[in-house]
């Protein structure tokens, strides 16, 4: 009896090519959100701040019951890296905020900070590694069968076109989207976000994916256009410049052995003939030996070369030469010469002096080769599009087809809106996104109240949208501090934020401007000291600087000087609990797909090393597959 329909879907989706990568359930994900919400509604007050009102609303004084010299000494260099090494005494979260002791943080009349290390460890439990909510790369790779994947005849340096972060970042992120994208067979990568194009690149031309890179800057674009056109020159001569290089060396290396070999095949053959002289049965065998075996191994595995009597009958003179064409691709590794992207003069030299024949020949193999190539100038297509959760791919992607969708540090908006596309359209099939500028999301209560309406970047998941939860772009720049990098010696720029904060005081007591509207932008970098800074930046606020003295802008300066220390202080208790507002950025992200009746799995996914880079985790989710029916008669 045949099985219905809905018994085939059964068992389709109950049997996966692969089996999944483990999941955190989503009932787990939805207790992390409250726990670390519940935590922060306690503490985001001291993020919500602005530096640059520091010293006019006497923030150290009204947040923090402690020496600024404190708070530093428990916070820098080798002591704030022990903090984050250190083991906590409490279990993994398993339940809301309640396990955590405010008491002990801060004053209960004044609410002042009062407790700097009992503050550090209580947002390192609040962090994502106590979490138990995050896989790792290695992880979320074997269980897509990524790590039996062939290598490639030539594997593309990054660090040769690239710099440090942006190297490691492409190399493990393209790994990564390459694994989903054999996972489900598909061959279509949306990049959104694209800008230079550096992932799209290596995409197309390490994995071979055909790739659309989407950004909203025609400038970037173009830029991507450009670019992408001199990297294929400089890729073709990396592969084509390796192969040479790797092919000269092993023909060589092989003319320089058959002397050898033969001598030493003689001697071996003449030591068994005299040491067998009643045996035919050994007189009979002169097959190579195993020292020719096990040299040859060296260039040539058994399976891609065999090896033979006929082969190798160096006792009659005949001379070891390894066909060149028979050389296998998968030696090719890891090889750029330093001319790799050099223009080829020396070979245009040498066509001169070859023959007719030989010049038509070659003609005729670049013709072939470039026709060969039309296709896959196609791979990498850059296009300039501004994206939203209601953008219509199709309309942008002309051949759009199943798909993963993939955006590396995408601003902003950008990283939810990259979600939402993935759960309502049906081509997208996976999706691996790395956010980045938190400070830029749009708020749901921010926005109502500037009357617009739309898809908010925050809240996305319905617990926090219930309770109205709201943190404000002080607190989002908060979110994009970098720990890690900090507790390794990275030193916060107090000096640029005390001339800002200072010249807020100057402003609001001397000109009696609260509020403005001017950016003051870049100035620091470009003053030589604190009364250039100051007089710059009166010009960049439309603000008469002729009314105030050189001798009063100084004593501005003098008066605050000795308190820099207590901004600092300030800034590194934000430091500390900036990575647990990312995680709630993160955990609304996570639990909004777990929210999704059409995703098969969902997971946090630690990318990158958080000292090359600091957005280092990226919110991976795949679909369930589809099932087809053909009816027949």
């Amino acid at each position: 009896m045949s099985r219905s329909v809905h018994e085939l879907r059964e068992a389709v989706s109950s049997t996966s090519l692969h089996p999944l990568p483990p999941e955190t359930p989503a009932e787990t994900v939805a207790a992390r959100v409250r726990a670390v919400a519940g935590f922060l509604q306690r503490v985001l007050p001291l993020c919500q701040t602005h530096t640059v009102e520091f010293y006019t609303r006497g923030l150290w004084e009204k947040m923090v019951a402690l020496s600024p010299e404190m708070v530093l000494e428990t916070l820098s260099g080798e002591r704030l890296q022990h903090l984050l090494d250190e083991p906590l005494l409490q279990r993994p979260l398993e339940e809301p905020a309640d396990s955590c002791d405010f008491s002990n943080i801060f004053c209960a009349n004044s609410e002042r900070l009062i407790n700097v290390r009992a503050f550090a460890l209580a947002a390192k439990y609040y962090s994502m590694p106590n979490l138990g909510v995050c896989i790792s790369l290695e992880q979320m790779l074997e269980a897509l069968n990524r790590k039996q994947q062939p290598k490639f005849d030539v594997e593309m340096k990054t660090d040769d076109f690239m710099k440090n972060k942006k190297s490691h970042e492409v190399q493990l992120m393209s790994e990564l989207v390459d694994g989903i994208a054999k996972y489900y067979g598909l061959k279509q990568v949306i990049d959104l976000g694209s800008g230079k194009g550096y992932l799209s690149s290596f995409l197309s031309m390490q994995y071979n994916l055909k790739v659309y890179g989407i950004d909203s800057s025609n400038t970037n674009t173009h830029g991507a256009n450009e670019r992408n056109r001199k990297l294929k020159k400089h890729w073709r001569a990396y592969q084509s410049r390796a192969r040479a290089n790797v092919r000269g060396q092993v023909l060589e290396e092989a003319k320089e052995r058959p002397e050898q070999d033969k001598e030493k095949c003689k001697a071996n053959i003449s030591g068994k003939l005299l040491s067998t002289n009643n045996s035919l049965q050994s007189q009979t065998q002169v097959a190579a030996p195993d020292s020719i075996l096990f040299e040859t191994a060296d260039v040539f595995t058994d399976s891609e070369m065999s090896i033979t009597n006929k082969q190798y009958e160096l006792h009659s003179g005949a001379q070891l030469q390894p066909d060149e064409n028979n050389i296998p691709e998968n030696m090719f590794l890891n090889i750029l010469p330093a001319d790799a992207v050099e223009t080829d003069c020396s070979s245009q030299s040498k066509c001169r002096e070859l023959c007719e024949e030989e010049k038509e020949r070659r003609k005729m193999a670049s013709l072939k080769a470039k026709a060969s190539r039309s296709k896959e100038d196609n791979i990498y297509s850059p296009l300039t599009s501004y994206i939203t959760a209601e953008t219509e791919l199709r309309d942008i992607v002309a051949d759009l087809e199943d798909c993963v969708l993939v955006g590396l540090h995408t601003c902003g908006d950008l990283a939810p809106s990259t979600l939402r596309l993935f759960t309502v359209k049906p081509e997208i099939k996976a999706v691996c996104s790395v956010g980045c500028c938190y400070h830029l999301l749009s708020e749901e209560l921010e926005t109502l109240k500037d009357g617009t309406q739309g898809a908010w970047g925050f809240p996305m998941c319905q617990y926090l949208k219930e309770e109205s939860w709201f943190c404000g772009r002080n607190a989002r720049m908060a979110a994009c501090l970098a720990l890690e990098r900090v507790a390794v010696g990275q030193m916060l720029p107090t000096e640029s934020l005390f001339y800002r904060a200072v010249l807020q005081v100057i402003v609001e007591e001397f000109y009696g401007v609260k509020r403005s509207d001017r950016n003051i932008g870049k100035v620091y970098s470009k003053s030589s000291s604190f009364l250039d800074y100051v007089r710059k930046s009166l010009k960049k606020l439309e603000l008469d600087e002729s009314e105030i003295s050189d001798s009063l802008i100084m004593e501005y300066f003098e008066k605050y000087k000795h308190r820099m220390n207590e901004l600092e202080a300030f800034n590194m208790l934000k430091v500390v609990l900036g990575p647990c507002i990312e995680v709630l950025i993160l955990l609304d992200r996570l639990c909004y797909l777990k929210e999704q009746d059409n995703v098969a799995w969902s997971g946090l996914v630690k990318l990158f090393d958080p000292i090359k880079s600091p957005r280092c985790y990226a919110v991976v989710a795949l679909k369930k597959q589809t099932f087809h029916t053909q009816t027949n008669c």
